[in-house]
């Protein structure tokens, strides 16, 4: 399991989110209609400091990460977080481990 996430999407977040650097920006599951990986469920954010972080990336001075609770929600995958210059908005991919 990882995280990777491109200098694309750090700089998008940044710009809508405002964050500045030394930020950092949570991945977490949660309930929701609709999911790629976990019917029901589906990635959410939040700007808030780590507390337990099982992992986590560091991109334009912005340290994104999942908590140890959460990795449940990523077993078996990579979370690649990109973005998409045509839509101006973020894609998460998420890649099978082999």
């Amino acid at each position: 399991m990882s995280i990777a996430v491109s200098d694309e999407a750090a700089r998008w977040y940044k710009k809508e989110l405002d964050l500045k650097e030394g930020d950092a920006l949570r991945f977490y599951a949660r309930y929701s209609s609709n999911s790629d990986i976990h019917p029901g469920f589906s990635l959410g954010i939040s700007v808030e400091p780590p507390i337990s972080p099982a992992l986590e990336q560091q991109a334009e001075g912005i340290q994104f990460y999942m908590e140890s609770q959460d990795m449940w929600y990523l077993n078996g995958y990579r979370l690649n977080v990109e973005y998409m210059d045509h839509e101006d908005d973020i894609r998460y991919a998420y890649i099978p481990e082999s």
